[in-house]
């Protein structure tokens, strides 16, 4: 968390609030974040006078775009964006501040201090480390049922383990997971090779539509995810099995259950989701 629709929703409220907007400075509180480069008086001098143009998202990282660099941003756990006034109090776990020239400021605030930003000349970032090896963006024309197949099919881990691994789909994180998986009937301990054309095409479509959904409803609010605007999301609302352990099943009346697949704690109807 946050996840695919969570980010994306970020990088929409981003696109609203600092598109156009000239960086003055950059105040960094917490060097490690900053990963590339490696030293933080460097990152700052860099950015200086850029100006940001767009935002964009490539699994879970945003791309801040700006003229002739791009910043990659990973909110890792509870890492978060807003944008204040510079008068405004910056709050507590507030690690990096890019001071524009019309008096606003972009501030990110990470309580679990795992987020990370590299910065790169325009067009490395797409062949270098860490949007280097990702795989298919599910919101994407490019995500076909057929390349889907091609990527997931052939697989002999639990299918729940193969959609977690951001080297064959990205963005989809536990909670989208279980819900896809929920949606599409299949139990979160198949081995992915075992899964029918058929069954992989419903997963395909469950894993669009559920995503989609959440990105309509701005992300799941699970623990302390805001957007750019400081606004809930809305999905958590919605959904269907993850964290309802010992709840009836919507569809069946049958009580959820709740194991670890890949060290994740995963929630599924015995009914609904029977491992064949």
């Amino acid at each position: 968390m946050p996840e695919l629709p969570e980010v994306e929703t970020v990088r929409r409220t981003l696109n609203q609030l600092i598109v156009g907007k000239t960086i003055d400075s950059v105040t960094v509180s917490l060097p490690r974040i900053i990963q590339r480069p490696d030293d933080i008086d460097a990152f700052a001098m860099e950015l200086k006078g850029h100006t940001v143009i767009g935002v964009e998202r490539r699994g879970k990282f945003l791309r801040i775009l700006l003229d002739g660099l791009v910043l990659v941003s990973h909110l890792r756990m509870e890492g978060r964006y807003g944008v204040y006034q510079q008068h405004e109090e910056v709050e507590k776990h507030t690690h990096v501040i890019f001071h524009f020239t019309d008096g606003t400021e972009l501030r990110y605030k990470d309580v679990r201090q795992f987020g990370t930003m590299h910065l790169f000349n325009a067009g490395e970032e797409l062949v270098s480390k860490p949007l280097l090896k990702l795989g298919l963006e599910p919101l994407e024309p490019a995500f076909t049922v057929a390349a889907f197949r091609e990527v997931v099919g052939k697989r002999t881990t639990k299918i729940k383990a193969v959609l977690l691994n951001q080297a064959y789909v990205v963005g989809i994180g536990n909670i989208y997971v279980d819900e896809a998986l929920f949606r599409a009937g299949i139990h979160p301990e198949t081995i992915a090779k075992t899964l029918t054309e058929a069954q992989l095409t419903v997963l395909h479509e469950a894993i669009v539509v559920t995503l989609q959904d959440a990105v309509d409803a701005g992300g799941s609010s699970i623990k302390s995810y805001v957007n750019g605007q400081g606004e809930m999301g809305m999905f958590q609302h919605q959904l269907k099995i993850y964290g309802r352990k010992s709840e009836p099943c919507a569809t069946c009346g049958t009580l959820i259950e709740k194991s670890v697949v890949g060290g994740r704690g995963t929630h599924y109807c015995p009914k609904c989701q029977p491992l064949l």
